[in-house]
């Protein structure tokens, strides 16, 4: 490709990336104020080259810990890989409750079996429990269950994703430690006409179960015509439709109209950007129809073989959680400005910066009236090693600074640790 051409589109999309800054506004996820653990893929070996022959992504998460060829306990068609890890760390500012920060350290261990089952399906069940040295916070039993998988027919694949998990850790949007349940179902098909032309369909399930706050039930579609211009580059244009059942308030159906480019413009560096609307209708209540802009842009850069660097920014409508000061539902208008940067150090270590610049409105349904709004920063540091071959051992640090229009949840927290792991 022309190099000028190149260097304009470069511009062209990193405008965009302003220009979406700009008129979106910011945003802030609903997430756990706790440090996260370092995440692993389930994804079986057949979906995983079904995926490399049409992959965009430049940059990956580094595999600290590869997986051997076998499973080190075999029956038959069904593999066994224990896993563990252990997490200790000092928290310092943690909301118990609104307008109430504490100092704790906390303890978590984490225990977990993945199965394979063939080539085509992964289980995956992590139990972790939780001991905090406050006792103003309740110790926990956390449960994570993911099951994955896919199979290809001829010029059709289909793909299937459940997961269930039962939490009790803080969260921003509740500025408190919150019990949930969540079900969470996505089944997929992609056919593929010919060379240049393919469909994506999809079918999701979210089902958020908890006694404190709101709950919901939400089922949508999402189906993506797409044409590829030449390699490394295609289009689409794509269509959601969903339905939210709300414990409290008005029921709401929505309808999205979407387009979006993947371009990896070389071996070192892709760009993906989607952009389109939301209509949202309230079922009752006699609230007027909602219009909202939905966006994202993702850029990753892979300058050499030992660093890797990612910008997101994405734009997403949802359930709030919290519902309002008149026991109403609300929606989360929130914007996600998130950066990485993953570098290789002599060859053993792995250092991973990350940060971002989040906002979240929580708007009535049946007023439209902005009832908060959050303002946070986020920055994470997490330098790891590997030892025995599957083992690893990391120190980190996260520091977040939230600002809030609502009583009780402006805080700052720190927290530093470190957690040893082993992987089958």
């Amino acid at each position: 490709m022309n190099v000028k051409v190149a260097n304009r589109l470069v511009g062209v999309a990193f405008s965009l990336l302003l220009l979406h800054l700009l008129i979106l506004g910011r945003n802030a996820d609903a997430q756990t104020i706790l440090a996260p653990p370092p995440e692993f893929s389930i994804t079986p070996p057949a979906v995983v080259q079904y995926q490399a022959g049409s992959q965009m992504d430049v940059v990956t998460p580094p595999e600290i810990v590869a997986h051997p060829d076998e499973p080190p306990f075999q029956w038959g068609p069904v593999g066994l890989r224990p896993h563990a890890i252990f997490r200790f760390f000092y928290a310092a500012g943690l909301p118990v409750s609104e307008s109430n920060q504490v100092v704790t350290t906390i303890q978590e261990f984490s225990p977990g079996l993945l199965f394979d089952i063939g080539d085509h399906w992964r289980l995956d069940y992590t139990p972790t429990w939780r001991f905090y040295s406050d006792s103003q916070f309740r110790n926990t039993l956390d449960h994570n269950v993911r099951l994955t998988g896919g199979i290809k027919y001829e010029d059709w694949f289909f793909g299937l994703s459940q997961t269930y998990s039962a939490s009790s850790a803080p969260l921003v949007e509740t500025g408190t430690q919150t019990d949930q349940e969540s079900f969470l179902t996505a089944l997929n098909a992609s056919y593929q006409f010919n060379s240049k032309m393919s469909l994506d369909a999809a079918i999701n399930q979210r089902i958020t179960s908890t006694e404190q706050f709101q709950s919901s039930s939400e089922w949508s579609t999402m189906d993506w015509l797409n044409y590829q211009f030449q390699p490394g580059l295609d289009a689409g244009v794509g269509f959601c439709f969903g339905y939210v059942d709300v414990e409290t308030g008005s029921d709401m159906t929505y309808e999205q109209l979407l387009c979006r480019m993947n371009w990896r413009a070389t071996d070192k560096i892709s760009f993906q950007i989607h952009g389109g609307g939301e209509l949202r209708q309230f079922l009752t209540g006699g609230a007027k129809d909602v219009l909202n802009p939905v966006a994202g842009v993702a850029i990753q850069y892979q300058p050499l073989e030992t660093t890797q660097l990612s910008l997101n920014l994405d734009r997403v409508v949802a359930t709030s959680l919290v519902t309002a000061t008149n026991a109403q539902s609300q929606l989360s208008e929130s914007v996600d400005l998130t950066g990485r940067l993953g570098q290789r150090l002599f060859k053993k270590l792995n250092l991973d910066l990350s940060g971002g610049y989040h906002t979240v409105k929580y708007v009535a349904a049946d007023t439209e009236v902005t009832s908060r709004e959050d303002d946070y920063y986020t920055f994470n540091a997490r330098l790891s090693c590997a030892f025995l071959k599957r083992g690893t051992a990391s120190v980190f640090y996260q520091y977040s600074d939230v600002s809030s229009t609502g009583s009780g949840f402006t805080y700052s927290t720190t927290q530093l640790g470190f957690e040893i792991g082993y992987r089958f």
